[in-house]
Order: C-alpha cells, then sequence, then structure tokens
C-alpha cells in the first residue's frame, strides 16, 4: 500500500534555454533534474575526457528533444487506442457496502479503532533471526491471499467481491486485513481499476472486459505485515494496456536487481526510471515505497523517480518496493473518499510491489509463494 510523498523530483529532461552560453536542460513537470538544475557548459567533459563544441551540444540536446517527442506522441497514440478499444468510460464510484467483521481473537494493529492516518515511523524495521521467519510468513500469506485475488478477476465481478472473498481467506489464516481501519480506510484490499493508481476502494462496480485493475493485499500476521500488489489483466485486453502493464512488472525487477546490503536507495529509482523510459512511460512520483515490518508504513521511503535522496540498505532491513506507471499524465484527482487517485489525464495506471528483505548476499523477496 504506498505512501503519498510531496517532493518535486524531475522524470525526464529536455532543452529549455541558452542561458549566458550555457544550454539548460530541465524537466517537462518540473524545473530540476535529480533534485537540482541540470545545466552543461560548452565545456562540459563527458566520459573519455572528450570536451564538446556548442554544435555538438545543439545536436545532442536536438536528439534529446526529438526523442521526448517520439515518446509523449507514442503515449498519446497508446491511450487513444486504449479508449477506442474499450469503449471508453472513466471510472465511477459504486456503491460501498459497511466494513467487514473481524474477529475478537484475531490480533490487530494499534492504529484499529482510530480513523486518524498513523505517522510514518522513523525507525527502520530491521529484524533479527525470530523477526525475518515472521516477516517470511506474513509475505508468504500477502502472496498467497493476492494469487486467489487474482483468479476472481473477470468481466462482471464486483471489486465489492473479491474484498470479501479476500477479507474471509485472511481471517481464516488467523490474521488481519492491514489496510482495513487504516486511517479510516473502509475495505480490507485496495482494487484500482484503470485510470486508479493507487487506493481504490471496492465498491459495486463490475469489472469490464478489457479493464486491468490493481489488487494490493496486505497482511498482518503475528504482529508483522506482509505488502504485495499486481495488475491483473480482465478479458480480451488491448496490446498497447498489455505492455503497460508487462512493463511495470519489469520496472519492479529492475528496481529489485539493484537492492542488496550498503546499496543506496536512489538507485531504485534511477533503473526503475530508465527502463520506463525507454518504452515513453511516466513513473509517478507522488507515491512511494516505504519500510514495512511491525508497523505498516515507516522510513525509509522508497521514491521510484529518479532522485538523490541519501541513506544507504542494511542487512535485515525489510521494504517495499512499488513503482506506478502511466501511460499519460502523472499527476493525478483524489476523489472525495480521501483514499481513490485517479490520473488527471484519464490515462491508464499499472503497479506491482514486492516486500524485500536485504540479506548478506543481496536481497530475498518475501511475498513470493
Amino acid at each position: 500500500m504506498a505512501l503519498t510523498a510531496m517532493l518535486g523530483h524531475t522524470a525526464f529532461p529536455k532543452l529549455s534555454t541558452f542561458v549566458n552560453g550555457e544550454a539548460s536542460l530541465s524537466s517537462s513537470n518540473s524545473p530540476s533534474f535529480m533534485g537540482s538544475p541540470l545545466s552543461f557548459s560548452l565545456s562540459t567533459t563527458f566520459p573519455g575526457n572528450q570536451s564538446i563544441s556548442r554544435k555538438q551540444f545543439v545536436v545532442f540536446a536536438a536528439k534529446m528533444s526529438r526523442l521526448e517527442e517520439a515518446m509523449k506522441i507514442r503515449r498519446e497514440r497508446d491511450l487513444q487506442v486504449v479508449k477506442k478499444d474499450r469503449k471508453y468510460r472513466p471510472l465511477r464510484r459504486g456503491k460501498v457496502s459497511p466494513r467487514l467483521p473481524v474477529p475478537d481473537d484475531i490480533l490487530k494493529p494499534p492504529y484499529v479503532g482510530s480513523d486518524i492516518l498513523p505517522e510514518i515511523t522513523s525507525e527502520y524495521q530491521i529484524h533479527d533471526s525470530e523477526g525475518i521467519a515472521k516477516m517470511r510468513a506474513a509475505g508468504e500469506l500477502a502472496a498467497r491471499v493476492l494469487n486467489f485475488a487474482g483468479t476472481l478477476v473477470r468481466p462482471s465481478v464486483t471489486t465489492n467481491e473479491i474484498d470479501k472473498a479476500v477479507h474471509q481467506m485472511i481471517i481464516d489464516a488467523g490474521a488481519y486485513p492491514s489496510p482495513l481501519g487504516y486511517g479510516g480506510f473502509p475495505k480490507s484490499v485496495c482494487t484500482s481499476v484503470n485510470e486508479c493508481m493507487c487506493h481504490g476502494i471496492p465498491d459495486s462496480r463490475q469489472l469490464q472486459n478489457g479493464d486491468i485493475i490493481n489488487i494490493d493485499v496486505t497482511v498482518y500476521l503475528n504482529g508483522y505485515h506482509g505488502d504485495t500488489s499486481r495488475t491483473y489483466l480482465c478479458g480480451e485486453v488491448s496490446d498497447a494496456m498489455k505492455h503497460l502493464v508487462k512493463v511495470s512488472e519489469e520496472c519492479l525487477e529492475k528496481g529489485i536487481a539493484v537492492c542488496k546490503d550498503g546499496a543506496p536507495f536512489k538507485k531504485i529509482g534511477k533503473k526503475i526510471s530508465e527502463h520506463a523510459e525507454k518504452y515513453g512511460y511516466s513513473v509517478v512520483e507522488r507515491f512511494v515505497g516505504h519500510g514495512v515490518g511491525t508497523v505498516f508504513h515507516s522510513e525509509p521511503l522508497i521514491f521510484h523517480h529518479r532522485n538523490d535522496e541519501g541513506g544507504c540498505m542494511v542487512e535485515g532491513q525489510t521494504f517495499t518496493i512499488e513503482p506506478i506507471l502511466t501511460m499519460g499524465s502523472t499527476d493525478c484527482i483524489e476523489w472525495p473518499d480521501n483514499w481513490t487517485a485517479v490520473t488527471t489525464d484519464g490515462s491508464p495506471a499499472a503497479q506491482f510491489e514486492h516486500t524485500l528483505l536485504i540479506t548478506k548476499t543481496g536481497v530475498e523477496i518475501l511475498t513470493t509463494c
């Protein structure tokens, strides 16, 4: 379950101006790149200690500009294809049913019973051998629940039906569905359809042929949270939507691949951004991964876009990586329910998530079964 980050980093640079003999590269979304303005002087030295002339730089900048324009055209084309193929209808909220009950004997997180959104814990989630064993158990259960939820995805099924099934499987396992009651969230799972970036609330809306849906499952088992999500295809989905989903999963894999003891957290965003940009997709900056363990959300915050944040991974630490990619705008509108976040231009969004454990030799994906 993603956290909101109100930090303005840049996703993709473009040529903006020549100022006092210097060419500046800036983002279409922000005036900074990797946390500070990116500019090259005409005497800039590139790999191999080679300086470039003004003419060479103009050629380089023109290529960058054409690349960005080509990516924009591709995104717009794919978005039009998606809207045409799906007989596009903007997402609308359905009827939300009452919260489902949880047996009294099931251990509940401290935030249950309050509608106040908990503060993000500043302490990293670092575990001893007993804690790691419990994190593995929570992660494995979350993975099994998510796999089951995925089997329910088909046209005419409501997201409320998915929520009921997920809720029952979690409590049958003696665990608590972590989203339920977190900051007032009314359901046991997040279901984000089409242009919904994340935090979609299950309701009476039926899934349609051609939809995509992210199902985000978190369980609280024996005092530890396991958090995972996946985007599923519903019925016959357009090639453009399939490709968005495929690249989004690959971005998660790219981010995981750089994880190890001592690795800087900023490497995650770099790898994810590079892969997304290769295919013309945008990485949502507002929502981030997070530490997870005995608390649902803690530091470090995991940025999925290019950034220059500090901090390194530590053996025994657990956190999530959960990039969201869109086919168009990365800006979002939050519905009056204070949870559902949808793209401003109605473009589809896809997300994948795993809970990870940093080990002495690399990284272990905990949310597998």
